[in-house]
């Protein structure tokens, strides 16, 4: 049986303990070989010890020595020294590969074709740092960005890098329009008029890449629970979500919490907690409060939701709900999304209401790593 492939052993013997077999089958010590070889006794040590290679010339010794040829111990050598050299690459792509690990969550990548698989330590150091924009993996990537997610689950810093990155790319494919703060602070009724039918969710993009604003939608990487974010390529903002909580309540008010940080003229780096079941929008403070409020305030006007539930506490009907929003021109699911915020209602109730915007805007999702959507 023929194969081309080539056979590499698993563990390289040094000669220096082929040397000493020699010698005890001799009954030699060092000192003997030495004094035959008229060599110094720490020359014959360090071969031993493998901390001196064979050379040439020693090798013909040897063979002298021993009766052998100096080829045998030639390519006991060269073969130790290649095994060391296997070792010492194996090392090292051992720890280049450990940096790239901590610095992005590469399985998902890979799986969500964010980058290519590799075959080499190489190849994956260039698809890494290509995707990061770094151009060493010694480098730590850098994104400016305004980023909602939950605090109390510590998301994995390196995936949330990885999240924003995949945004960036995808945000550069869109052509908008020249952005002005102030025109979209002055549209902002003009894009709520679209939260009174679900579907109306899907004319979301397109209205705000033609007030400048790019529009994105990267599902949320594992350990990353990101609901949100903004951030600016060229000055111009970019908003994205998860949709992590496919909910028309969780769609709206993120998207509104984005755009409060916009029109504010918030820069920083914010980390939010999501308004959901399962966190409130307690225990914020600066920017974070007043995009909050400000994302409160327009989706639903809050002196008469204050009324609403004096009115009809304790008990919520579906049909009154359903009321107060068409009053309000808002899908009744956003209505409920804020009782249920206040606690007003049960987590558990009407949550028919909640209906998943996914099927209207599914063409600004990033799925298996496709982009769709308007694009250059």
């Amino acid at each position: 049986m023929t194969t081309t492939e080539t056979l590499t052993p698993a563990r390289g013997v040094p000669p220096g303990r082929i040397l000493m077999r020699e010698l005890d089958a001799r009954g030699w010590t060092q000192r003997d070989l030495a004094q035959i070889m008229e060599r110094p006794p720490q020359a014959i040590n360090e071969i031993v010890k493998g901390s001196k290679q064979i050379t040439p010339e020693t090798a013909l010794e040897l063979s002298e020595a021993f009766g052998t040829s100096p080829e045998f111990w030639t390519n006991l050598e060269a073969n130790y020294r290649l095994f060391l050299a296997r070792q010492e690459k194996i090392q090292k792509d051992i720890t280049r590969r450990s940096r790239l690990y901590s610095l992005a969550p590469i399985p998902e990548l890979i799986t969500r074709s964010w980058i290519k698989p590799a075959r080499s330590t190489d190849q994956l150091e260039k698809e890494v740092c290509a995707f990061l924009g770094i151009a060493s993996p010694d480098e730590t990537p850098v994104v400016n960005v305004s980023l909602r997610h939950t605090q109390e689950r510590g998301p994995e810093h390196g995936a949330l890098v990885a999240w924003v990155k995949r945004v960036e790319h995808l945000a550069r494919l869109q052509r908008a329009e020249d952005f002005e703060q102030a025109k979209l602070k002055k549209a902002i009724p003009e894009i709520l008029s679209l939260a009174s039918r679900v579907e109306d969710a899907a004319r979301v993009p397109s209205a705000l890449l033609n007030l400048g604003v790019r529009f994105v939608i990267v599902p949320h990487l594992p350990k990353t629970f990101v609901d949100g974010a903004v951030l600016y390529l060229d000055k111009s903002p970019v908003v994205a979500l998860s949709l992590r909580y496919d909910r028309i309540d969780a769609f709206w008010f993120t998207l509104m919490h984005e755009l409060a940080h916009i029109v504010a003229r918030h820069r920083e780096i914010h980390l939010d907690v999501l308004y959901g079941a399962d966190n409130g929008l307690a225990n914020v403070s600066g920017q974070e409060q007043e995009a909050n409020n400000m994302a409160c305030d327009w989706l639903v006007d809050q002196e008469a939701l204050d009324e609403f539930i004096e009115e009809v506490k304790p008990y919520f009907s579906k049909s009154g709900i359903e009321r107060f929003a068409q009053s309000q021109h808002r899908h009744p699911g956003i209505v409920l999304g804020q009782l249920h915020h206040r606690k007003a209602v049960d987590y558990k109730n009407l949550r028919s209401l909640l209906v998943k915007v996914s099927p209207f805007v599914g063409n600004y999702i990033d799925t298996a790593g496709v982009r769709r959507g308007r694009s250059n």
